[in-house]
């Protein structure tokens, strides 16, 4: 699998062209295929795509060959595509009557409503490493739901320069070129690199400083504004497939990436990550993972889904495709994770996000927050992680006495919801729960349901604490004592806005 068999760019703007003016793009696949035919697609079921696309059309041809990787005829493809110069290139080649693609062309939707295409490997479009019925170590995957997560999650404000480490066939370099100045790209595996390559050519995107290596040796002692990364975290006995077996021993890869990424970051800049962490016996996870954020950095962790070590087994050894092999051959390797796992007395592995932000006040009193939200969230929630921060920032400046002095709003699409049995006097208790970003619910009592529901900007927390105690026949100076902690979690989960 080597570099040279990679199409060359130079007709890529060319394709770019027949592509869009045949609607393959995000937006026209669906409407071709329908929704059931395209959910179909991510679950490596082609044969809904196959049934609509039976027609003659511009369209149909370039899904059956692109993305369904089938034959198309010569004829078909020349009325589709500028046929010989992509043959040329090596885009496609023929086989008699017949044409086929080399590589795998996914439309993507940016964020802007971009018309983006993502390349990789054959087959890797559709189902991911297990639907390509291939075991070859240099396979490039294409647009999955950790690149898309990734992708959701990451601070989209403009920065003079981004670095995406590991990048796979491009999808985060391809997302940073929108808002970077200047996009470095890192892989270990060569054939990434030329697959980013492919991938910003055919987007229109602007070329990335391509450069291969590990971690950040290619970066030497650079700094970036933004460091993204969708590493290969699996926690894997060995290193057998580099898309995803990061070739140290349990969750050292994650932890060494976390570590380095400080000393990479220029003030005030987002490294983010994708990440699996070991539940190992008498650790708590929360503290493993805080271990790792290197100084004068803030850190976000959320925790999104926790594996025993027999789901988390099955999960990747079904991702490569090991299911369908010889079942001996099957068992050997599932009893080689399950000893891996034993001998780091490792009981269950986390999956979620890190975020980290450099900053000076970090330097003093950092602020490491790690948590476990594994529920529904909306993205995408670059702005919710820049929130965050922001939040942090607000509390880390303000004590409790200040807290009283500020003035607060009540943030969007905030509800209350009361709890307890029909026809009860009063609810046994109430909820606050947000339907956007991380959509939190948080229980709060009367005087946290009435302090929020009047904050308008408009009176101090003082003041309102005070009219809260005169309604409820409290002392006004016991009230102001005890509410400030409540009114400090309120902020740091977003429920309540400062007034600055």
């Amino acid at each position: 699998m080597s570099t040279t068999s990679l199409p060359a760019s130079e007709s890529a703007a060319r394709l770019r062209e027949a592509l869009t003016a045949a609607a393959f793009t995000a937006d026209g696949l669906l409407e071709r295929l329908g929704a059931p035919a395209y959910a179909a697609l991510a679950r490596s079921e082609t044969v809904p795509a196959l049934r609509a696309t039976r027609g003659d059309s511009p369209l149909d041809t370039l899904v059956r060959l692109f993305l369904l990787q089938c034959p198309v005829p010569a004829a078909a493809a020349a009325a589709a595509l500028p046929l010989e110069e992509c043959a040329a290139d090596g885009w496609v080649v023929h086989e008699g009557d017949l044409v086929r693609a080399t590589v795998d062309v996914r439309p993507y939707g940016g964020p802007e409503g971009q018309d983006w295409f993502i390349v990789s490997d054959l087959g890797c479009a559709v189902g991911g490493a297990g639907g390509i019925g291939s075991h070859e170590e240099g396979v490039v995957l294409g647009v999955g739901g950790a690149s898309t997560t990734l992708a959701g999650i990451t601070v989209r404000k403009p920065v003079t320069s981004a670095l995406d480490l590991g990048t796979g066939s491009g999808i985060q370099a391809l997302h940073a070129a929108s808002h970077a100045g200047r996009v470095t790209a890192t892989d270990v595996n060569p054939r990434a690199l030329e697959f980013t390559r492919l991938t910003l050519a055919l987007s229109g995107a602007a070329p990335a400083d391509l450069r291969e290596g590990s971690l950040f040796d290619p970066v030497g002692a650079e700094t970036f504004d933004l460091i993204v990364s969708n590493p290969p975290f699996v926690i894997s006995p060995g290193a057998r497939l580099t898309y995803r077996d990061g070739g140290m021993g349990g969750d050292d890869l994650c932890r060494t990436l976390v570590q380095q990424a400080g000393e990479h970051l220029a003030e005030g800049g987002y490294a983010q990550f994708l990440a699996n962490w070991q539940h190992v016996e008498g650790e708590e996870w929360q503290d493993r993972v805080r271990s790792w954020v290197p100084a004068g950095c803030d850190a976000w962790i959320v925790q999104r889904e926790v594996q025993d070590v027999t789901q988390y087994a099955e999960l990747w050894l079904r991702d490569s495709g090991d299911h369908r092999t010889d079942p001996d051959l099957y068992a050997e390797r599932y009893e080689a994770w399950l000893d891996e796992f034993e001998a780091r007395s490792t009981r269950a592995v986390g999956f979620g996000w890190i975020t980290l932000r450099k900053s000076a006040a970090a330097a003093v009193n950092p602020s490491i927050v790690a948590e476990e939200w594994p529920h529904a969230v909306e993205q995408p929630l670059g702005s919710a992680v820049e929130a965050h921060f922001a939040r942090q920032d607000y509390l880390r400046e303000h004590d409790d006495a200040a807290l009283l002095s500020a003035h607060f709003t009540l943030a969007e699409e905030v509800v209350q919801e009361q709890v307890g049995l029909p026809g009860a006097e009063d609810p046994e208790h109430v909820v606050l729960r947000q339907h956007r970003g991380m959509r939190r619910a948080t229980k709060v009592d009367a005087v946290g349901a009435g302090f929020a529901g009047v904050c308008d900007g408009s009176l101090p927390a003082g003041r309102i604490l005070d009219a809260i105690a005169q309604l409820m026949a409290e002392d006004p100076v016991l009230l102001r004592d005890r509410t400030p902690q409540a009114i400090r979690l309120l902020v740091e989960e977003g429920f309540l806005e400062p007034v600055r």
